[in-house]
C-alpha cells in the first residue's frame, strides 16, 4: 500500500477530463479542483451540498442538472489548468481553506469546529496532530519509557505519538504481526464497513485503495505499511503476550509480567501502560448446553479454520452479525447445505458500492488531482460528524414500543422496512428478518444485497427457532427437532465488555483493576481510570461508535490526549498522575444520562453493547465535535500529581 500522494500531469484530451468527473461526489470534486487550481468561483452557492440526517444516496439534494453543472465547471477548470501548463495555485491562506471547507461541509462553522476539520483534512500531507514539543525539551532528565500493548490501529498510532514525543516506547503484540483485528479476522468476506479514507489515520492517507470499503488483506497491508512509515517496528516485540503489569508503589512505575513465544516469562519496567488490546479481539462462545459434544468439525469466525474444506458440507452457521453476514454469502457458495440460526435479525444498511472496485474515472482523478482524496474524506467526516446520531435521539413522549424512538427514528425505520419489501419479497422470509427494535440498539450492518440473495437460494435455510443444546451430531432445537450437520460455523461476535482481559493490572495498594470495575468497566473520557496512575486505554468504555464516525477518529484523539498527559507530567516535574474520582464519576454520570437518552439505551433488545451488569459500557452517546474537544488538551486539574 503506497501512502505517497504524488501528483501526475495532466496530459489527456478533453474528452478523458470531462469523463473523469463521472461517477464521483461533486462537493469534494469542486473544492479539489478550486484547491488544485485556484479558481475559487467554482465554489458556487447553488452547488453546496445538502446536510441530511437520513440514509440516502450521497448526491442527494441535488437535481440532475446541478450534477451536470457541476461536473461541467470542474472538467473546464481541469482542461485551463491543464492548457496553462499544470502550475498548482499556492496553498490556501485560512481565508481560502475556510470557504473550501464550508463549502464541502455544507455550512458555516465556527473557529473551533474548523480546527477540527482541518485536522481531518491533514491538506498537504501535514500531520496537525502530532506532538509540538519533545520530552528532552520539558525536563532535565528525557528518559521516560512507555509501554504499549498491542500492535493494532490503536497500538501503532500510540507507538508513532509517544516517539514523536521523544519517549522511549516498547511495544507488545501477542501475535506475529502487526495489525491487531485486522489481522487475525481472515475470515472469508471480511471487509471494513467504513470507507477507506475514513477507516485511516487522518495524516497517513493513500490514493491506492482498490475498492470504497477494503477487504481484509488490505486493511492489514496499510497497517503494515504505516508501521515502516512511522519507524516504529523495531519497537515491538512479537508473539509476546502482557500477563500482568502491577504498580511499585515505591518507585513509582509499572512493572509488566510478559511471556514471549517459547514460553519464557520476564519483567518489564515502564514509567506508564498503555492498552491498545481493543474491545473487539476475544472471540465469544455461545453459552449453549453441549458446546464441546460436537463430533464434526467447528471454529469461531475471528479463528477461522481455512484447513477444513466446506466443499457439499452441511454447515450450520451460529449468529447473524457484522462477521456472519460477510461470510455467509461465501459459505452458501461452497457449502452442500446451508442453515443460519439466527437469535436477532440485524437492521441492514443497503450501501449499492459496498464490494465495488473504484471506478476508472475515480482512478485518474486521484492520480491527477490526489487531493481530491482528502476532500472526499473530509466530505464523508462531514456527514458522519453527527451522522444518524439524532435520528437515535429518544423523544420522551413517543411509544417505543412502537418499534422506533422518535417521529424521525419511525420515519427511518419506514424507509429501511421498504428495502425489506424489495430484497425479501417472500413474507414469511421477511417477518423472520425484519427487526422489531428501534433503528440504532444493535449494529447496523451494511448490505450491498448479496446477503438478502443469499437467504433466498433454494439451499440455504433461515432458523429462528431457539436451539436447546449441541449434540455430537449437530444441534436440537426447542422445539424437539434434531438438526445434523457436519460443520458448524460460530459468528458470536467477541467479549467486548470484558475490557483487558485476561490481563491483570494490579495498583497502588495492590488494587486489581478487574475486581474494582467488578464487570462494569468504566473510564474518565474512555481513557484514565481512578487509582491507576499513568494507565492509560485506548478503545476504551464508551468509545465505541454506532451511528457516526470511525473509532480511528477517537483514537486519534485518545492518542493525543495521552501524549499530552505525558507533557503535563514533565511539565510538573511529576512521576505520575492520577484522575481525580469526582472528575471520573461526574463524567460518567453525564455519559449515563445521554445513554439513556439513545435509542440503544432505552431498547431491551439482545446486544454486546450491554455488560453483564446490564449498562451500556461500550458507545459513545455524543458527537464527535464532543469527544475531540474533551480530548483535545487534558486539564491538570482532573488529575492528582505525585
Amino acid at each position: 500500500m503506497q501512502l505517497d500522494f504524488d501528483r501526475q500531469t495532466i496530459t489527456d484530451d478533453d474528452e478523458t477530463i470531462r469523463a473523469a468527473t463521472n461517477g464521483v461526489l461533486v462537493a469534494p470534486l469542486l473544492a479539489a479542483v478550486a484547491h488544485l487550481t485556484g479558481d475559487y468561483d467554482l465554489l458556487r452557492e447553488d452547488l453546496r451540498p445538502e446536510v441530511t440526517h437520513a440514509p440516502a444516496p450521497p448526491e442527494a439534494g441535488y437535481s440532475d442538472a446541478q450534477l451536470e453543472l457541476a461536473r461541467k465547471l470542474a472538467a473546464e477548470a481541469l482542461i485551463r489548468f491543464r492548457d496553462a501548463g499544470c502550475v498548482a495555485a499556492p496553498a490556501p491562506d485560512q481565508t481560502r481553506l475556510r470557504q473550501l471547507v464550508e463549502f464541502v461541509a455544507g455550512h458555516p462553522v465556527g473557529d473551533d469546529h474548523l480546527a477540527l476539520l482541518a485536522e481531518e483534512l491533514a491538506l498537504g500531507g501535514v500531520d496537525l496532530r502530532a506532538p509540538t514539543w519533545r520530552i528532552d525539551e520539558t525536563a532535565t532528565d528525557g528518559a521516560f519509557t512507555v509501554a504499549v500493548i498491542g500492535a493494532g490501529m490503536s497500538g501503532i498510532l500510540a507507538a508513532h505519538r509517544l516517539s514523536q514525543a521523544g519517549a522511549r516506547v516498547h511495544v507488545f503484540e501477542k501475535n506475529d504481526d502487526v495489525g491487531g483485528t485486522w489481522l487475525e479476522n481472515d475470515y472469508p468476506g471480511c471487509r471494513v464497513d467504513v470507507q477507506n479514507h475514513l477507516y485511516s489515520y487522518s495524516f497517513a492517507q493513500s490514493c491506492h485503495w482498490p475498492q470504497f470499503n477494503s477487504p481484509q488483506p488490505v486493511l492489514h497491508d496499510y497497517f503494515r505499511t504505516c508501521v515502516e512509515e512511522f519507524g516504529v517496528r523495531d519497537a515491538i516485540s512479537f508473539q509476546t503476550e502482557v500477563l500482568e503489569a502491577r504498580w511499585d508503589d515505591s518507585r513509582r512505575i509499572w512493572v509488566l509480567k510478559v511471556r514471549d513465544g517459547a514460553g519464557v516469562e520476564r519483567s518489564v519496567e515502564a514509567n506508564a501502560v498503555v492498552s491498545a488490546v481493543g474491545q473487539l479481539n476475544r472471540p465469544s462462545m455461545p453459552n449453549i448446553a453441549g458446546i464441546d459434544s460436537f463430533r464434526g468439525q467447528s471454529f469461531h469466525s475471528a479463528r477461522w479454520d481455512h484447513d477444513v474444506d466446506l466443499t457439499g458440507k452441511r454447515v450450520a452457521v451460529i449468529g447473524t452479525g457484522a462477521s456472519a453476514v460477510q461470510f455467509i454469502p461465501w459459505l452458501a457458495e461452497r457449502a452442500g447445505h446451508l442453515t443460519i440460526h439466527q437469535r436477532t435479525p440485524a437492521w441492514l444498511l443497503p450501501v449499492a458500492n459496498y464490494q465495488d472496485d473504484l471506478p476508472v474515472s475515480l482512478e485518474w482523478l486521484l492520480r491527477h488531482v490526489p487531493e481530491f482524496a482528502r476532500w472526499d474524506r473530509l466530505a464523508v467526516f462531514a456527514r458522519l460528524q453527527e451522522g444518524m446520531l439524532p435520528l437515535a435521539v429518544v423523544d420522551p413522549d413517543w411509544d417505543i414500543s412502537s418499534g422506533s424512538v422518535s417521529a424521525a427514528n419511525d420515519t427511518l425505520r419506514q424507509m429501511l422496512a421498504g428495502y425489506y419489501e424489495l430484497m425479501f419479497p417472500d413474507p414469511e422470509l421477511r417477518a423472520k428478518v425484519l427487526p422489531t427494535y428501534p433503528f440504532g440498539s444493535k449494529r447496523m450492518i451494511v448490505d450491498n444485497g448479496s446477503y438478502a440473495r443469499t437467504l433466498q437460494r433454494p439451499d440455504v435455510t433461515l432458523e429462528t427457532a431457539p436451539i436447546a443444546e449441541i449434540t455430537g451430531d449437530g444441534l436440537r432445537m426447542e422445539d424437539g427437532r434434531d438438526l445434523g450437520y457436519d460443520v458448524i460455523v460460530y459468528g458470536t461476535g467477541f467479549q467486548a465488555s470484558r475490557f483487558l482481559t485476561p490481563m491483570r493490572v494490579i495498583g497502588p495498594g495492590g488494587a486489581d483493576l478487574h475486581g474494582t470495575w467488578d464487570g462494569d468497566a468504566r473510564a474518565y473520557l474512555g481513557l484514565t481510570v481512578p487509582g491507576f496512575p499513568n494507565l492509560f486505554l485506548l478503545y476504551g468504555p464508551n468509545t465505541n461508535i454506532v451511528v457516526n464516525g470511525s473509532i480511528t477518529y477517537f483514537s486519534e484523539c485518545g492518542t493525543r490526549y495521552i501524549t499530552e498527559c505525558v507533557r503535563l507530567l514533565h511539565e510538573h516535574h511529576r512521576q505520575a498522575m492520577d484522575v481525580r474520582k469526582t472528575v471520573h464519576d461526574d463524567y460518567n454520570k453525564r455519559v449515563d444520562e445521554a445513554t439513556d437518552q439513545r435509542a440503544w439505551g432505552v431498547s431491551t433488545v439482545n446486544t454486546w453493547y450491554r455488560n453483564e451488569r446490564g449498562r451500556i459500557a461500550q458507545n459513545w452517546p455524543f458527537n464527535l465535535h464532543e469527544y475531540w474537544r474533551l480530548t483535545r488538551t487534558p486539564n491538570a486539574d482532573d488529575y492528582d500529581f505525585v
